[in-house]
């Protein structure tokens, strides 16, 4: 894998790991080369043993010395084939790891939007369908292509030198050959790249099936996705039975040409050996060195249409793979480090944000999102942000970890403009709990310390231990027969939205980050195990920045500093008792909410 070097084509991408592992394709060119040099010996002792048996007479000593060369060279062969296909197919296995690799890495950097524009279904199938079809070009094609190409080099000027007239028979067939590959080559590529695309939709609607099961049984769907799948996989037959209908052209045209050379041959070929110009040796020779070319040549129309499928597929990976990261380290980005307590250096963040004059729009056609938003958050500062849905709380925390990025104004830690700061470090130093919380299909023990740095197994569960507490997690767990080694199920399904939450929490304070950000990371609990996480969170918080998104004013009341932001504005900003006196849309929405849960409780 090569992260600094970019592919302007697919070719490129393909050719520089045929490069990378050129020692193998040259091993393995060598073996074909070999196997195909002392198979085409074979027809050679053949045709000897025939003319010496009509000239000498049946001898046993002739016969077996025949015999006993045809069986070793087709051993030396046989053993040499094998090595071609180990060699050649384990090569094929290793690019595409490579090719897996670069475009699993690639999507880890691309911006979020990108996953906007794509869906899962689809960016699976490219990774696994269309990976599989370029394996066959880099494996398989190649070697039956080496083969064909040896066997025309080698046999062509010993069937020459047999008999040109012959040769020249066989040889008026070729153009025919040819021209019907080009043709359904350029038709079986267009064909498969479509039937690609298709099947990325249809991968795509069988995920989000799966994803959404739970949506599709509460409304009773299940009937109407049944037909709507049903009819995507009709179609998707219908268009692979197209190219099975091409392909059921193509190769028989290519044997109907070959085979009518070859009956020529047989016809010529038989009236030269009964006028004497050529021994039954020599025309049985030909014709064995014939059909070791024909079978070939009619595996290159199997070859072309692998290598129409592998060059439409890999064309489909490179779309992606040719999409610049919009998010990345500026030239010159250098790691930040601080003075601790102890008057030591250390290398991480202090915590001070700065929003400087900031404003952002997820689209140039879209409305801004944010409008000119300046504020300083000192380091150890708890700082909540407040308002309607929609306001763009979410927003500005995502422009801290840089999952996007602001086009207007400037978001600075520790007075550093973000885009200056190593991307590793940077994140490295957050906790970020989102607004909707993904857990992986494993363990509940393995979800909290995703991210965590290597540490020896009884202090990383201590660590879990201590991060469950601080999330009001840890009564759940008692309950748990396997404890912190139940396994959660996909996007921890068998947890209720308020453990989802929490195991977030947890996952995020583990790390023991200097800047801690929980965008509305408490809305599936209550009023009271609100409270209780918060003042359990509450020591975790003293010595680190944490920015909170809130709907509920019970959330964000004890904070330092309480921002309310409307369509994008900050409109007020101050501690709670301060916003209270101002009489503004904080007090406004306290009181509505007060009064909501008035009546909520009467």
């Amino acid at each position: 894998m090569n992260q600094e070097i970019k592919f302007k084509t697919g070719n490129e991408w393909l050719v520089f790991y045929f490069k990378k592992y050129r020692s193998q394709l040259i091993t393995g060119t060598i073996f074909v080369l070999v196997s195909v040099t002392f198979g085409v010996f074979v027809p050679r002792y053949v045709g000897h043993a025939i003319d010496d048996l009509r000239l000498q007479g049946v001898s046993y000593r002739t016969l077996a010395r025949s015999v006993g060369l045809i069986v070793l060279t087709s051993l030396i062969s046989g053993i040499f084939l094998f090595f071609q296909r180990r060699t050649l197919i384990n090569m094929s296995r290793y690019i595409e790891y490579d090719l897996r690799q670069d475009f699993y890495s690639h999507l880890q950097k691309l911006p979020l939007d990108f996953f906007q524009n794509y869906r899962t279904g689809d960016l699976m199938a490219r990774a696994t369908n269309d990976l599989g079809a370029v394996r066959q070009v880099a494996g398989p094609a190649i070697m039956y292509s080496e083969q064909t190409l040896f066997r025309v080099l080698i046999i062509v000027p010993i069937i020459v030198s047999i008999s040109v007239k012959l040769t020249l028979i066989m040889l008026l067939t070729m153009p025919f050959v040819t021209l019907t590959v080009k043709y359904f080559g350029e038709q079986i590529h267009i064909r498969f790249e479509k039937i690609q695309e298709f099947f990325s939709d249809i991968t795509a609607r069988a995920q989000e099936n799966l994803t959404g099961v739970r949506v599709i049984r509460a409304f009773a769907q299940e009937e109407s996705e049944k037909q709507q799948f049903a009819l995507l996989n009709h179609q998707y037959v219908d268009r692979n039975l197209g190219l099975v209908r091409l392909s059921a052209v193509f190769r028989p045209l290519m044997q109907f040409f070959i085979g009518l050379g070859f009956a020529a041959i047989l016809l010529i070929g038989g009236r030269e050996t009964a006028q004497g110009r050529m021994t039954l040796g020599e025309f049985t020779a030909f014709n064995l060195y014939l059909e070791q070319l024909i079978w070939p040549l009619i595996a290159m129309g199997y070859v072309t249409n692998l290598v129409q499928r592998g060059m439409a597929s890999l064309k489909r990976m490179h779309q992606i793979v040719a999409i610049e990261p919009a998010i990345a380290d500026a030239p010159g980005a250098k790691a930040l480090s601080y003075l601790n307590h102890d008057g030591a250096v250390v290398e991480g963040l202090k915590g001070k944000i700065e929003f400087r004059n900031l404003s952002f729009r997820y689209s140039d056609s879209s409305p801004e999102v944010l409008k000119d938003i300046s504020l300083v958050i000192e380091p150890g500062t708890t700082v909540a942000f407040i308002g309607r849905t929609g306001a763009g709380k979410s927003t500005l925390m995502n422009l801290v970890p840089r999952l996007i990025d602001a086009r207007h104004g400037m978001v600075l830690i520790d007075d550093v403009p973000i885009d200056k700061i190593p991307l590793s470090q940077l994140r490295r130093n957050i906790g970020y709990v989102p607004q909707e919380t993904f857990l992986f299909s494993e363990t509940l023990a393995e979800n909290i310390t995703f991210g965590l740095e290597d540490d020896p197994g009884a202090q990383k569960m201590e660590k879990v231990l201590n991060a469950a507490q601080a999330a009001g997690l840890a009564e759940d767990v008692a309950d748990f027969p396997k404890g912190y080694q139940t396994i959660l199920g996909e996007r921890g399904i068998t947890l209720s939205g308020g453990q989802k939450q929490r195991t977030a929490i947890a996952r995020a304070v583990i790390r023991e980050p200097r800047i801690l950000i929980l965008d509305d990371s408490l809305s599936a609990v209550d009023t009271y195990t609100e409270e209780k996480i918060l003042s359990r969170l509450r020591g975790v918080m003293r010595e680190r920045t944490t920015l909170i998104v809130a709907h509920r004013i019970s959330t964000v009341k004890d904070a330092d500093l309480i921002c309310v932001i409307d369509h994008g504005i900050m409109i007020e900003q101050g501690s709670h008792d301060q916003l209270m006196a101002a009489q503004g849309a904080y007090a406004d929405l306290f009181e509505r909410q007060l009064l909501e849960e008035e009546l909520a409780s009467t």
